[in-house]
Parts: structure tokens; C-alpha cells; sequence
């Protein structure tokens, strides 16, 4: 793993010291780190922080909210803010977290203290920094002052250094994406340094702290650095345990549906999901806290402390030289229960943190790999203006082969793809299957693998496994790997398998192993279809969700299923991060009704299949062996592609939720943009036999257009629309039947 950097920053006095900072050298920052940490502090700017709301909506306007580190007047606090979330560190006599505020919402998070971190050293809990907390930690208004103590054992806080944010893996940028992302993001990198001596071993643990600019979130991880002595294993890492103000007050016995605290948590140890919370379950958690005693819940079962690491392991060992980093937590306070709004702050989170999941490219599904099959494939994909060539599953062709021929075949598949204008890759089946007694995960007692069998990532296979991928895409020229059956967090208690030592850091390698691998392809720009919620370790993209056997369901209930799963699957994805699907062919059966080949002759349903993803910003998996069968529904589907292409900044653009499809009215969605003359796309799908006018109610605030909006439908002239107190606009709509209508929305006609 990369060490962490010996040279320290220059400390700025400007509120722009992300972005500012210059490297000292290595004998000035070794001074600075070790006798001084007063003097670092004092050099910092002092904080100009308020405790008045923000002068601007983020979400509307980010450009105020710079991140910065600064300290309070008195130099007895380091201010990590940005304006619009602030964590404050008390440093003497020893570091801990004394506050969380929250400015878009006028909230202090934080109501007692903790370390920072809380390691198991071979069987030894340590804390990392802390102080005595409150008298009654239900508020930190309790504190008396000058009464903190640092918690007894602790490891003591040397020193401090900063910079800008730096990049966890890179990303070729090879391929369509928001303009608007940039990687690595702005903002500011703390790090606090702690030196330990821990019964002859010589450790330095760095807390690290990353906060952005104009997003309320920041980020937190700890590695240890092994500088000396006897080798030391880390049982378990808790890398962020907060105290934090509960959301529900429950006298009684607490029901399963109690809520946890408004905090939208985010890590890169996701896994076994397609959504954040399901996929995040084994890498933080939500626990009652005993000391509480002055809670409203009688018996102290409230879920108010977080604690972030994994719930089994590390269990990684350490000699002289090594370095150990934790997993990587996000935390984005809501503070609301408008779904609408939580929903945009986690998408512009995980656009900011993983921006390219707004990669979003026109994919078929070619059903069979033989040259014809695929030629015709690739052919097709350049005619209509589609952008990516997948050899499907079941299409025949085995990425792990290590026949000469099946790489030579690749390359050339690869080459005249490439001078068709077309990416072009293939599926690779890795979790959901059995590879042999000697390889397969050995589970515990009374429980089963996830799906049913697996391999384990760490076994002989295991290692065999990454590295014919590795070596297959380095010399293959293909460009996507649809990585089904991703590892879900499968422990193995296996003794024999060379990449782990038993049970207790199963997960945590075999974790490694496929992040490692993930971060590797997003150099490469690989793009990762997962079925799975490995974005903040590099992949693309993952289902939408939906369910399989409905694509075998009649054609015009496939169409309302698909509108609606888009509807339920944006509200915390962006509409690039989940895929749909479309069955040119049978899949699960379901016959004649159910398949929309021979394509001529359901050129409707294929169109309304086409705009019901398109003009929704969502790319489905059009899984067949060709993309159109006659003339006539060539140009529909290229005349589809070149609509989508013409408005591709709005219909990538962030989803306003309007009314969801269920057959008997008019179901409609909104994209918005908060910048340039096109602010967004109402679009508008009328499922019924006959015409339709409705009078909507369309929200516009998050356009940031304030009076008036000009709207312009697609056979006419834009006309100016009234916004009223709420920024809704009032618009008399018609959709002829069976068919969708949109409307531009602008700030100027």
C-alpha cells in the first residue's frame, strides 16, 4: 500500500488553504510534528464560523462553502468546516471530537465525547485520543470547563498536518460523463498523528479527516503504521464511534422500526445489496448506549451511537514496515424527512466522492459471442448510435479460458470494435457458484454462503481468478467487465487458503482482494456492471431493481414495471447508476405476449420501451441478437439514440419524483439542473387507450429559476409560466394515447 507522505503542508491564513498549501521538508515537518503542536494551532486562521443559517441554498449554490481548517479564537479548538457542517477538536490534553454543527439545519449532532478511534491490539483495547466526557451525556452543555481529561492509556495526540483531498484510486476518463465532476474533489485533508509504544512495538496512527467543498458531508479513516519491534495484530478497528442526538424519544419498549439518527452513512466496505443501506449493514452499525442514563427509553435501548468498522476482523497482522489502512466512512447529515431532499443530497454525495457513476453509456446485450453474431452486433451499436458491445451471459464466451484462442479472438473483436467507435466487453460469473471442495468458502457452523455456494476470494482459485482477469483485460483491448455474482461478504473459515489465516480476517482480505481488483479496472477505465454496491470502490453501475421474471410478464405490463421500478430506484440512485432492462428476446419465458421479437412488428412497444428509459436518463440491458430487423425500425431506434444524445446534460440530469406509473393516469418525472439557460425536462407518459390533459403541479425549485419559467414543448414555442410562492408552476398538459410528451424548461425563452 502506498505509505503516507513525509512531508508536511505550510499552514495557510487564508479561508482557501485546500487549495493553497505547500510542502515543508522533511526536517521541518518532523519539528513541527513533534514539539510543535501549539504552535500549529496558533498559526491556523481564527474562525469566522456564525451561528447563522447558511446564505444559500447548497444544493442551489455550492460555491460559498469552502472547506477549510481553522481554530476557535482562544487556539483551545481546531475548526474543520466548510459552512455548512463544522467538526470541532479539542486538542488539549489530548484530541477528541467536541462538537458536530449542523448550519443548513441549526443542529448540533454531537452530545457527548468518544476517542477518535478504538483499536483491539492483540486482544488490548486502545483508544486513540479522547477526553472525559460530559457529566450527562445527553447534551454537551454539561462539560464544566477546564474539567477534560485525557481518557487514561490513551494514544496522545503529536501533531497535525493538512492538504488537499487526494485521489483513493485513479479514473481514466475515456468515456461520456458530467461535465460538472471533477476527481479528486475540493476541499481539505486533515490528519491528526498519534505516536504509541505498544508493549514493544513502535506505532504512528493517523486519523484522517477529509471535508468538501459546498457538500455537508466529511469523510473518516485511520491507518497504523508499523515503525518498529515485535509484530502486532489488529483484532478490530472502530474507526468513528459518535454520540449522537437520537431521533425518536420511545418510552417503551422499542419496536424494530425505531429510527437511528438522521445520518445518511456511506463506506467503501459495501457489499451483498444494491443499496446502501442493505450493502453497508457489516461495516457500521447503530447501538444503544448504557451510559445514557438520562435517555427517555426505560431499559437504554436507543440507537444514538454509530460505530463505524467491521463487524468481523480486520484481524491483520503488522511487522516493521507495514502499514494497515481501516474501510472509509462517509457521513451526510439530512436532517429532514423530505425524501426528495435527502435523496439529492445522497446522489450529489456520491456523485462528488464517486463521480464516475455519471458515466452512462448506450449498451446491447449481444446474445451470442461467435464473429458473426458479433460483427452484426457492433455494426448495429455504430448505425444507431449506440455506445458498447456486452458478450451477455450465456453468450458462450469464457473469460477464464486460457485457450490462445479465445484471447485472440478478443483482440480482434476489441479492434474492430474500436474502429466502429464502439467499446466493446463481457460477463464473468465470480460468487454465485462452486469451484471445488479445496477452494469453496468454508463457512461456520449453522450458516450458508449468501448465494448458496461460493468460491473463496482468497483460495488458489481465488488468486488464479484476478489475475487471468487482470491479465485478459491488459491484453485483450476489451473495455467492460459485467462482474455478476459479486462477492457478498462471505466469511471462510478455511485454514489452507494462502490469501487469509482463518475466520477472523476472511472478510476483511477477500474484501481487499475485490476492492483492489475494482480500483485497478477504474484506472484502466474498465467499466464494472455489479450487481452489487461497490461504487465507492470503483464500479459503474448496478441494477436498478427490478424483478427478473416480470421481463416475462405481457409486453404492456413490462412497460408500466419499468417506469415504475425507474421511479422507486432514483430516489438515492442517480438515473446513471442503476441499469433496466429490455428482452428484445424470450428471457423467463412468457412466450409471444411477453418478447418483442420479430421487432417490426412491435415497433411500439419497442419505441415506448426505448423513451420509457431514455427520456428518464436510465440505459437498460437490450439483450438480443440485434438491435433492429428491417429499415423502418432502424431509424426509430436511431431516431431515439439522437433524441436522447441531443439532451443528454438534462436527461443525466438529477430526478424530480412526480407522480408514479400504474396504467390509469398520467405518470410523469422531472429532471432539474440548478445552472445554464436549459434548467430541466418535465416528461410525461400517458399508458391509456385514449388522450389525456391533466393539469400537473411542477416543482421548480430546485432549478433555482425564481418567478417565471419559459416551458417549451416539442412541436412548439417556449411560452412564460408563472411560479408561485413554492417555485411550482401550473401547466395544462395533453399526451396522445399510449405516447410521451416533454417540455424544456428554461430561464430564457
Amino acid at each position: 500500500m502506498r505509505r503516507i507522505s513525509q512531508a508536511f503542508f505550510l499552514l495557510a491564513c487564508s479561508l482557501a488553504i485546500a487549495t493553497s498549501l505547500s510542502a515543508n521538508s522533511p526536517r521541518e515537518a518532523a519539528s513541527e510534528e513533534s514539539g510543535g503542536l501549539i504552535d500549529q494551532v496558533k498559526g491556523l486562521p481564527v474562525s469566522q464560523a456564525t451561528s447563522s443559517l447558511p446564505p444559500t441554498d447548497w444544493l442551489l449554490d455550492p460555491s460559498p462553502f469552502r472547506a477549510r481548517v481553522e481554530r476557535s479564537e482562544d487556539a483551545s479548538q481546531v475548526v474543520l468546516t466548510n459552512g455548512l457542517i463544522t467538526r470541532r477538536f479539542a486538542w488539549q490534553p489530548n484530541l477528541a471530537t467536541v462538537g458536530i454543527e449542523d448550519a443548513t439545519h441549526d443542529q448540533q449532532w454531537l452530545r457527548a465525547i468518544q476517542p477518535e478511534a478504538i483499536f483491539t491490539l492483540d486482544g488490548k483495547p486502545y483508544a486513540v485520543g479522547g477526553l472525559t466526557g460530559p457529566a450527562n451525556p445527553a447534551f454537551l452543555g454539561s462539560i464544566p470547563e477546564g474539567s477534560l481529561q485525557s481518557l487514561p492509556g490513551s494514544m496522545q495526540v503529536r501533531g497535525f498536518r493538512m492538504g488537499p483531498v487526494e485521489p483513493r484510486m485513479g479514473w481514466k476518463r475515456n468515456r461520456h460523463h458530467q461535465e460538472s465532476t471533477r476527481w479528486p474533489p475540493s476541499g481539505v485533508h486533515l490528519q491528526w498523528i498519534f505516536d504509541s509504544q505498544v508493549e514493544g512495538a513502535d506505532l504512528q496512527v493517523v486519523v484522517h479527516y477529509e471535508m468538501y467543498d459546498g457538500l455537508p458531508a466529511w469523510s473518516k479513516w485511520v491507518t497504523v503504521e508499523h515503525r518498529g519491534g515485535r509484530e502486532v495484530r489488529i483484532d478490530r478497528c472502530i474507526s468513528e464511534k459518535l454520540s449522537v442526538v437520537e431521533w425518536a424519544s420511545e418510552v417503551d419498549d422499542l419496536s424494530s422500526a425505531t429510527r437511528p439518527p438522521s445520518l445518511h452513512i456511506e463506506t467503501d466496505m459495501a457489499m451483498g445489496g444494491m443499496m446502501s443501506a442493505g450493502a453497508n449493514r457489516r461495516s457500521f452499525r447503530w447501538l444503544p448506549d448504557p451510559d445514557y442514563a438520562t435517555q427517555v427509553n426505560y431499559k437504554r435501548l436507543t440507537p444514538c451511537m454509530l460505530e463505524v468498522g467491521p463487524d468481523l476482523g480486520p484481524a491483520a497482522t503488522l511487522k516493521s514496515g507495514d502499514r494497515f489502512e481501516s474501510l472509509r466512512c462517509w457521513v451526510l447529515p439530512t436532517g429532514t424527512d423530505d425524501r426528495e431532499r435527502q435523496g439529492l443530497a445522497v446522489r450529489r454525495l456520491t456523485r462528488t466522492i464517486a463521480p464516475w457513476v455519471t458515466e452512462n453509456p448506450l449498451m446491447m446485450h449481444c446474445r451470442f459471442a461467435d464473429p458473426e453474431s458479433v460483427r452484426r452486433a457492433i455494426d448495429q451499436c455504430a448505425d444507431v448510435g449506440f455506445e458498447m458491445v456486452i458478450l451477455t451471459f450465456g453468450s458462450g464466451f469464457d473469460i477464464e479460458s486460457t485457450d490462445p484462442q479465445v484471447l485472440k479472438r478478443a483482440k480482434e473483436y476489441s479492434q474492430y470494435a474500436a474502429s466502429k467507435g464502439i467499446e466493446i466487453g463481457c460477463y464473468s460469473l465470480l460468487a454465485s457458484r462452486s469451484v471445488g471442495q479445496a477452494d469453496d468458502v468454508v463457512m461456520p457452523p449453522g450458516e450458508k454462503p449468501a448465494f448458496g455456494q461460493s468460491p473463496c476470494l482468497c483460495s488458489r482459485w481465488g488468486e488464479e481468478y484476478f489475475a487471468k482477469l487482470r491479465t485478459f483485460y491488459q491484453e485483450s483491448g476489451f473495455r467492460l467487465l459485467e462482474h455478476d455474482g459479486s462477492y457478498p461478504g462471505d466469511p471462510c473459515a478455511s485454514t489452507l487458503h494462502p490469501g487469509h489465516r482463518g475466520l477472523e480476517d476472511s472478510r476483511w482480505r477477500q474484501w481487499e482482494s475485490i476492492r483492489d481488483f475494482y480500483r485497478w479496472c477504474r484506472q484502466e477505465g474498465i467499466y464494472l456492471n455489479v450487481p452489487d454496491y461497490y461504487f465507492l470502490s470503483g464500479s459503474n453501475k448496478t441494477g436498478m431493481g427490478y424483478r427478473e421474471t416480470n421481463w416475462s410478464l405481457p409486453r404492456e405490463q413490462q412497460v408500466i414495471h419499468t417506469r415504475q421500478n425507474i421511479f422507486d430506484g432514483t430516489w438515492e440512485k442517480q438515473p446513471s447508476m442503476g441499469w433496466m432492462f429490455v428482452p428484445l428476446t424470450e428471457y423467463h419465458g412468457g412466450g409471444a405476449a411477453a418478447t418483442i421479437e420479430p421487432l417490426r412488428e412491435h415497433l411500439d412497444h419497442y419505441r415506448t420501451m426505448l423513451e420509457s428509459n431514455l427520456a428518464l436518463g436510465v440505459q437498460a440491458c437490450y439483450r438480443g441478437p440485434q438491435l433492429y430487423d428491417t429499415q423502418e425500425t432502424r431509424e426509430m431506434v436511431a431516431a431515439q439514440v439522437a433524441w436522447f444524445k441531443k439532451y443528454r446534460r438534462l436527461l443525466e440530469a438529477d430526478l424530480i419524483h412526480g407522480r408514479r406509473a400504474d396504467g390509469t393516469r398520467l405518470d410523469w418525472m422531472l429532471h432539474l439542473l440548478p445552472e445554464g439557460k436549459d434548467r430541466g425536462m418535465l416528461v410525461v407518459f400517458n399508458p391509456t387507450q385514449r388522450d389525456r390533459s391533466e393539469e400537473l403541479q411542477v416543482p421548480l425549485y430546485y432549478s433555482g429559476l425564481q418567478d417565471q419559467a419559459f416551458v417549451r414543448p416539442s412541436d412548439g414555442e417556449a411560452v412564460e409560466v408563472s411560479l408561485d410562492s413554492s417555485r411550482r408552476a401550473r401547466m395544462l398538459v395533453t399526451v396522445p394515447a399510449g405516447k410521451m410528451a416533454w417540455w424544456v424548461i428554461g430561464s430564457k425563452p
